[in-house]
């Protein structure tokens, strides 16, 4: 540590502060008085030793309990304690004190919290809100990219066969306009969903189809999907469901994630009308009737195959305000409202389709099974 002279105030008496530090040289702990007289340094005397401090060589450190610690700039191991209260003259003298961080001290803790607050709210409504104005940005040869990885995951998992495939295509064409390239597949699962990926891909699972007791039925949950990749809701939800990490990975990291990722990919519920409307006025220009679709949804909601009457609770209950899809019983009323007194309908797949599209599982030798375990 340097020593300076310093010229003192000869009409000042010298102050006396009880001090305690560590010369940065040593783990040994001085104890001694501060004195300042007046001049541009502090003196530290211990005994006989004595060391002299610009005040511009000072840094504050921190608090710790009634004292408060200082540091040379010019020596980072220096360590000084002096009592928190000092007279008014030297308190000046010394370097301000920081209790939260320069610029909160600066602030005031009030308005410093104001802003974190303001801040933190501005970063959560733009982390909330991303999905939806950047979902529909994301190039489709970026799109196509994530698509083709997560059924690259599936593996050998889809299912095919000359009559399958020839029914599922023109079911395809009763519910995509010409010209579209969307592809549909039949994933071996025996799970009771429908899903569309991103880059005009749209799964049906196996244990949907098995379900299903008309193609009408099949027609309306395949034009539902069909619609979410048209309206460009899928990387929307993509990017809700898995995070902005889906653009850099492209799909989960097993077979199990991405299938049920997939399975529990969730839309808003303006999304899922959407997506409603669209499966119907495709289904209207094809003739297909919307009966088999109200139907599907009647017996999922629990109702069979009846009329279905709109009890109190269906509309504004909790369930309207949580659920991420439509209440069953109104899209059933929707699909019903739908029907077209003038229209002529015609079956969407003849029988034999029908059947070729529920055997097709089973009759593929070469598909995987899906095992969770």
């Amino acid at each position: 540590m340097r020593s300076i002279s310093a010229p003192s105030d000869p009409m000042r008496d010298p102050l006396l502060i009880e001090a305690s530090w560590y010369d940065g040289r040593s783990a040994v702990r001085h104890e001694g008085e501060a004195v300042w007289e007046g001049g541009p340094a502090l003196v530290l005397r211990n005994g006989d030793d004595r060391f002299d401090i610009p005040f511009s060589d000072l840094a504050y450190g921190e608090r710790r309990g009634q004292t408060d610690v200082y540091r040379l700039a010019s020596n980072p191991g220096f360590r000084l304690s002096l009592p928190h209260v000092l007279p008014p003259d030297l308190a000046a003298r010394m370097p301000a004190r920081s209790d939260y961080g320069a610029w909160v001290d600066k602030l005031g803790f009030g308005k410093a919290a104001l802003i974190f607050a303001v801040v933190s709210a501005s970063l959560a409504a733009l982390f909330l809100t991303a999905p939806t104005w950047l979902g529909p940005r994301i190039p489709m040869s970026w799109e196509r990219r994530i698509g083709d990885a997560m059924v690259g995951d599936l593996g050998g998992r889809l299912c095919h066969t000359p009559a399958g495939d020839a029914a599922l295509a023109k079911l395809l064409g009763k519910v995509d306009p010409a010209g579209q390239a969307v592809r549909a597949g039949v994933f071996n699962a025996d799970m009771v969903n429908a899903a569309a990926l991103p880059g005009g891909q749209v799964l049906v699972f196996d244990g949907l189809i098995q379900q299903a007791e008309s193609p009408e039925e099949l027609a309306g949950v395949l034009g539902h999907e069909v619609g979410h990749v048209h309206e460009r809701h899928v990387m929307t939800a993509m990017l809700r469901q898995f995070g902005l990490s889906i653009l850099l990975s492209g799909a989960n990291s097993g077979i199990g994630d991405t299938v049920f990722g997939l399975a529990s990919m969730t839309y808003s519920r303006d999304a899922e009308r959407e997506a409603d409307e669209y499966a119907r006025a495709r289904m209207a220009q094809s003739d297909v009737s919307p009966i088999g679709a109200a139907s599907f949804f009647e017996r999922i909601g629990g109702r069979g195959g009846k009329e279905p009457e709109k009890p109190a609770s269906d509309e504004g209950s909790m369930f309207d305000w949580v659920a991420s899809h439509p209440a069953p019983g109104e899209r059933a009323r929707a699909y019903r409202a739908a029907v077209d007194a003038d229209a002529t309908y015609r079956p969407a797949l003849t029988d034999r389709e029908f059947a070729a599209l529920k055997s097709m599982c089973a009759d593929d030798p070469d598909v995987e099974e899906f095992d969770l375990f």
